[in-house]
């Protein structure tokens, strides 16, 4: 199967202007913006034929050619990062097999993340669309916890059947646990991984459909896919010690930079 990743970005980020061009300083020291620590974890993914990053914005268009980046112009009138994928890969022709998006706010996602989604997908032929799931330890739950607490958007979470098929994700931290976890204990609480891999006929449908009130009210671009009773696929997905965070707000650039420090990222 042909494979088009897609890293959407947009300078006019409601929490976060300018987001994609934010400094990450790494572990040598060295800063690189958010949007070229997207493109180089896209690059590291093995089985992929084509990245691109789908923008409307010359700024990230120039900073994105400038360090090696093939750029799709797409229009300011997507309203999400489903809707820029299904634009670019319209414009590049059609053709993929599958398409991933990998939001352009994900430097820290491995590449067994994405291989892992790749492979689920193929192996759900009745899935439309998949999406990785990591189990929280007690640690990040407890993080999670503390950005709803505080009034901030954190990370999102997902809840889902037993065939992994989704039942819901959202803002808010669920399932509800009134238990103490230890730092690396296990949790039942799932962080939905920001990337997704769809189907291309249900990818090219989306943007037609109508934003409904979940995804109005979640700000989540994948409940659009349940509430017109699409099939969407959780695909678990194993740390192997790495950290994952995405990048929200501003004060996520010195807890990713404290990760990247700690697990050596350069």
């Amino acid at each position: 199967m042909s494979v088009l990743i897609v890293i959407p970005a947009r300078y006019a980020s409601s929490r976060y202007p300018g987001k994609p061009l934010v400094p990450l300083t790494g572990a040598s020291g060295q800063a690189q913006t958010l949007i070229e620590r997207s493109w180089r974890a896209a690059m590291a993914v093995s089985g992929i034929d084509r990245v691109v990053v789908a923008t409307d914005d010359d700024r990230i268009k120039d900073a994105s050619e400038a360090f090696g980046a093939e750029v799709v112009m797409t229009s300011e009138a997507c309203q999400n990062g489903t809707e820029r994928c299904a634009e670019a890969h319209a414009a590049l022709g059609g053709g993929y097999d599958m398409v991933v998006n990998l939001q352009g706010d994900a430097p820290l996602t491995p590449a067994w993340f994405i291989e892992g989604l790749v492979d689920g997908l193929k192996a759900a032929p009745e899935a439309e669309i998949a999406t990785p799931v990591l189990r929280c330890d007690g640690a990040t739950l407890r993080g999670f916890l503390e950005d709803r607490k505080a009034g901030r958007v954190g990370g999102t979470t997902a809840v889902f059947g037993a065939s992994g098929q989704a039942l819901y994700f959202s803002k808010e931290v669920i399932p509800f646990t009134n238990e103490v976890y230890a730092d690396g204990a296990d949790t039942p609480v799932f962080h939905h991984v920001g990337v997704y891999a769809y189907r291309p006929q249900a990818l090219a449908a989306y943007p037609d459909w109508s934003v409904g009130p979940l995804e109005t009210l979640e700000g989540l671009e994948q409940l659009r896919f349940l509430e017109n009773g699409r099939q969407v696929l959780c695909v678990e997905v194993a740390a192997r010690g790495r950290q994952f965070w995405e990048l929200n707000n501003p004060a996520d650039v010195p807890k990713i930079e404290a990760m990247m420090a700690e697990m050596g990222v350069a």
